[in-house]
């Protein structure tokens, strides 16, 4: 090897500078690789190196074809899943360019639509006050009421088309007697008491859903009207470059990405205040951050348990220089001052600690490794310790999160969560007689309920456990929530 050389450990950012070279699928072989081994790992690096790797997928994409672009985004999306089932994050980035190209789709056919319903308008130049017009948006994908009232399977009705010849609306047809119920209205007996609330029509055995309704059994319609938009975009005559409106807008989430921390820190002055003592625990670089946008204005105390055996070097590096040791010649542009350099006194404290300080403490701030659909989140070991010690003080936990951290799976089986590390790291292996009477284990992280969170701070702002549901179905497609 030449002297010149210099050995690079496989990283985030060696893998970030081969994807320039490399071709699709040996690129995705690598990044599966680095995450089976564990070479990328945690949040933030696992986020950047799937959406860069899924804006390199989407370049090398040819045609215009919607769906087969969301079919080559699965697979290789459920390709990185697999290799790594516990960074929820891989999964959330996918799921982000998989709406993406939805949204091209919608916006594209909403864009025909109102342009035929133009025409259409120019057409028929007779127009009465009276008459309601035609609404030509839809129903939201993640609207409740999508399942009480399906879209209609032609959105491009006229005016004309809802209007009889003298001017007047068409008379609403009668209400069926049962929402789960699919017989013609005509046909369909009007409910006249409480006794037939319970009542089924008579509707014959060979009776099918209709085209974009919900079936009884709750399945079948997303999935069909998600193939429907894209069969008809695909089959639309149209000049719109597929490719280039999902990488502008995959450009958008690295943007995201990148201004995640500063725009949590942007809060930080509405909610640590002067000669507060708080709580955390992790080298976080969102919760640095935000501290230190609070010093700049505010005199408080920080306390900071060391998350030993997992996190300790990082965190005595976090408070000492700044900067995480293990991640020196990563991140070179990523490095800030102490928070000891701030004027802020720092107390760095053994876990065991927590109880017997939490009776002092105004404040605990955590940072999160995956937070859940329900509220819940997965943060570093000991985080579940802390939140319980504050609850029975009383004391607010305040969490910081990005919203790529967000994500739609529900712990429906908490121990799937968890991952385990090396158990010598507790339990010495040269203490053999000891080890070999005792089962040791040595969680990474631990789950932490959301009735444990009084409060979220996302770079959207501030938000109760209770509204992160609304916030899921702001970022993600139903019809993507299981790839």
């Amino acid at each position: 090897m030449a002297q010149g050389a210099a050995t690079v450990a496989p990283g985030l950012s060696s893998f970030l500078k081969s994807l320039r070279t490399t071709p699709v699928d040996p690129s995705v072989e690598h990044f599966t690789s680095l995450l089976k081994r564990r070479q990328i790992r945690n949040s933030r690096p696992c986020a950047i190196a799937t959406v860069a790797l899924l804006l390199r997928v989407v370049s090398e994409f040819k045609g215009r074809d919607a769906a087969k672009l969301v079919e080559r985004i699965r697979q290789v999306g459920r390709r990185l899943i697999s290799a790594q089932p516990r960074e929820l994050v891989v999964g959330n980035m996918v799921r982000r360019v998989l709406g993406l190209v939805r949204e091209v789709v919608d916006e594209n056919l909403d864009a025909e639509t109102n342009a035929a319903s133009e025409g259409s308008h120019n057409q028929h130049s007779h127009h009465d006050s009276l008459t309601r017009p035609n609404l030509t948006s839809s129903i939201s994908t993640f609207s409740p009421l999508k399942h009480a009232a399906a879209e209609p399977t032609d959105s491009n009705l006229s005016q004309s088309e809802n209007m009889s010849e003298s001017g007047e609306l068409w008379r609403r047809p009668p209400l069926l007697t049962s929402h789960t119920s699919y017989a013609p209205a005509s046909n369909a007996p009007l409910v006249h008491s409480l006794f037939g609330l319970f009542s089924q029509p008579e509707t014959p055995s060979n009776s099918s859903t209709p085209t974009g309704h919900q079936s009884p059994d709750g399945k079948g319609m997303l999935t069909s009207l998600n193939l429907e938009r894209l069969a008809d975009l695909s089959r639309s005559k149209t000049t719109i470059d597929l490719r280039a409106e999902v990488m502008d807008g995959i450009r958008e989430l690295q943007d995201e990405l990148e201004q995640s921390d500063d725009l949590i820190a942007a809060n930080a002055l509405d909610h640590i205040h002067s000669n507060e003592i708080i709580l955390t625990h992790t080298a976080s670089t969102s919760v640095q951050k935000f501290l230190l946008a609070a010093a700049r204005k505010r005199k408080f105390t920080v306390v900071h348990a060391e998350t030993y055996p997992h996190d300790h070097t990082a965190t005595h590096g976090i408070l000492l220089t700044g900067k995480k040791r293990e991640t020196q010649g990563d991140d070179e542009d990523d490095v800030w001052k102490p928070l000891t350099a701030a004027g802020i006194q720092v107390y760095a404290i053994p876990d065991s600690h927590v109880f017997a300080i939490m009776s002092r403490v105004n404040k605990v701030i955590l940072a999160t490794h995956t937070v859940l659909a329900n509220g819940g989140l997965v943060a570093a070991a000991g985080a579940h310790m802390i939140a319980k010690a504050a609850k029975d003080h009383q004391t607010p936990v305040v969490v910081v999160s990005g919203v790529y951290k967000l994500s739609p799976v529900y712990p429906f089986d908490i121990e799937e969560l968890i991952e385990y590390g090396d158990a010598g790291s507790v339990v010495p292996y040269e203490d053999g007689d000891f080890v070999e009477k005792v089962d040791v284990e040595n969680p990474l992280y631990d789950y932490v309920p959301a009735d444990l969170v009084d409060l979220y701070i996302t770079n959207l702002g501030g938000h109760a456990p209770s509204y992160l549901y609304r916030i899921v179905a702001d970022h993600y497609r139903s019809e993507d929530i299981t790839l």
